[in-house]
């Protein structure tokens, strides 16, 4: 373990020097944020510190976004500085391949399953409206992949863009989340589920999309934009 590991300050529940299996065991939501980190499973005893050295991943960066996800560590002036911004780049990036090319068109194959095609007006209303919910959230990820991405990358490389800065994402910065919730409402009062199991699978998946989503967004309003701000205000052309 590197030196920055040995003395790297305590940043919540869990430190460099608990164990990763431990941390999975207790909290299986963490394996989301392992594969968005390129995490794999198989890493016996190591510590999370061994583990994120072995992966190629800054272990400050993962283990802020852990704990922060776990409720369990405040987001501070000093937690920013401890940021890997690249790092953070590539897991939100990882996180938007994980929504559009997996979770989401998961969901609608379980939905089109249970609906039983789109023959009848409510089923195509329903298909419609998760598909328009989906373009939107598309719509919203592909501007941070074309526009914000890129923008920080030039931060990184040491050049300002002056014509854009990160509190222009900030102001418009929706909760892609909101109209997942008002779908999942509309399929638990209106739906005639005619298979229980069928249609509660699909509902659980659309309530772990909705709270991982929600993670998501606070990830970026809670660590990416601070963060982006403060390396604004360190560079220059």
């Amino acid at each position: 373990m590197n030196a920055n590991l040995k003395h790297m300050y305590r940043l919540g529940k869990y430190t460099a020097y608990d164990t990763m299996s431990d941390l999975v065991s207790r909290h299986y939501r963490i394996l989301l944020v392992m594969s968005r980190f390129g995490i794999g499973l198989g890493f016996d005893d190591k510590t999370i510190g061994e583990v994120c050295e072995e992966n190629g991943v800054d272990v400050d960066t993962f283990l802020i976004i852990v704990n922060m996800l776990l409720d369990v560590d405040d987001i501070t002036e000093f937690t920013v500085a401890h940021v890997s911004i690249e790092a953070l780049v590539s897991y939100l990036h990882n996180s938007h391949d994980y929504f559009l090319g997996f979770r989401l068109p998961g969901i609608r194959t379980k939905l089109t399953d249970v609906l039983g095609g789109t023959s009848d007006d409510l089923s195509k209303a329903i298909i419609h409206y998760f598909d328009e919910y989906v373009s939107e959230v598309r719509k919203h990820m592909m501007y941070e992949e074309d526009i914000v991405f890129p923008y920080v990358r030039e931060l990184l490389s040491g050049h300002k863009h002056h014509e854009y800065n990160i509190t222009i994402f900030q102001k418009q910065h929706d909760q892609v989340e909101a109209r997942l919730t008002e779908f999942k409402q509309i399929l638990i009062k209106y739906y005639p589920a005619r298979s229980t199991n069928e249609i509660n699978s699909v509902l659980f998946d659309i309530f772990n999309c909705e709270n991982d989503l929600a993670s998501h967004n606070a990830i970026e309003d809670r660590l990416f934009v601070p963060a982006i701000k403060e390396l604004e205000n360190k560079c220059c052309d």
